[in-house]
C-alpha cells in the first residue's frame, strides 16, 4: 500500500489525474450481457416491460451492483449472435453472459451441427473474456419431428456439461402452450408473461451473482 501524507490510500498524483480525466477511481459495475433473440428483445410488447428490463429491477430491489446490457435482436440466430460477440464484449466487459439462443435455428430447420458450433464458439469467447456464461435451454415444437426436436432439446444440457457452464431449464417453462401468456403468434410471450420468465432465470442466477 502506498503512504500518502501520513494515511494509507491512493497517491495524489493518482487522484488528480483521475478527476482530471474524469475518470471514476472505483471499480466499474460489473455488467450482465444478455444475448439473446426475440424473447428476450421483448418482442411485440415494450421494452420496458421484458423480462431483461424486469431484471434489472430485481437486481437493483435486492441490492446486487449489476447493470444489466440487452444484446438481444428479434430473429437473431446462433450465427447472427456469435458475429455480434466480440464487439459486445469489448464495448461492456460483461462479468456474466445469458446465452439465449438457437429458437430461430430450429424453427428454421437449421443443421444442429452448426447451431452446436456457434454455441460452443460464444462460449468459448466469453470465457476467453473472463465472463462466467449461462446458457438457456431451448424447445422447439414436436412438428420437426421427434428426433430433430429431441436432438435439439438435448443440445443445450449436452453443451453445458462439455463446458462446464450453468444450464437455466427452458426459459419458457410454464409459459409456452399457454394461450393466456403467448401472443397470438403462438411463439411469442406476453407481457402477462414476463415476470413467470425472470422467475425461471433467476434461482440460476441469483447464486452465481452471489
Amino acid at each position: 500500500m502506498i503512504k500518502t501524507n501520513g494515511s494509507y490510500g491512493l497517491p495524489l498524483w493518482l487522484l488528480w489525474l483521475a478527476a482530471l480525466l474524469g475518470a471514476p477511481v472505483q471499480a466499474e459495475t460489473p455488467a450482465i450481457l444478455v444475448l439473446g433473440d426475440s424473447l428476450s428483445a421483448a418482442y411485440g410488447i415494450p421494452a420496458e416491460q421484458g423480462w431483461v428490463s424486469l431484471l434489472q429491477r430485481r437486481l437493483a430491489e435486492r441490492g446486487f451492483p449489476h447493470r444489466v446490457v440487452n444484446a438481444s435482436i428479434s430473429g437473431d440466430t446462433t450465427s447472427g449472435g456469435l458475429s455480434r460477440l466480440p464487439a459486445a464484449l469489448t464495448r461492456d466487459r460483461p462479468t456474466i453472459v445469458i446465452v439465449e439462443l438457437g429458437a430461430n435455428d430450429g424453427l428454421r430447420g437449421q443443421p444442429l451441427m452448426a447451431m452446436t458450433a456457434n454455441l460452443a464458439r460464444i462460449i468459448e469467447l466469453s470465457q476467453q473474456a473472463g465472463a462466467q456464461v449461462m446458457l438457456t435451454e431451448m424447445r422447439i415444437p414436436p412438428n420437426y419431428g421427434p428426433l430433430y426436436t429431441q436432438k435439439f432439446q438435448a443440445t443445450f444440457s449436452e453443451l453445458a456439461k462439455r463446458h462446464d457452464i450453468t444450464l437455466i431449464p427452458f426459459l419458457l417453462e410454464g409459459v409456452a402452450g399457454n394461450p393466456a401468456l403467448i401472443q397470438e403468434d403462438g411463439l411469442h410471450p406476453r407481457t402477462n408473461a414476463q415476470p413467470r420468465i425472470l422467475d425461471n432465470v433467476w434461482p440460476v442466477l441469483e447464486p452465481v451473482l452471489k
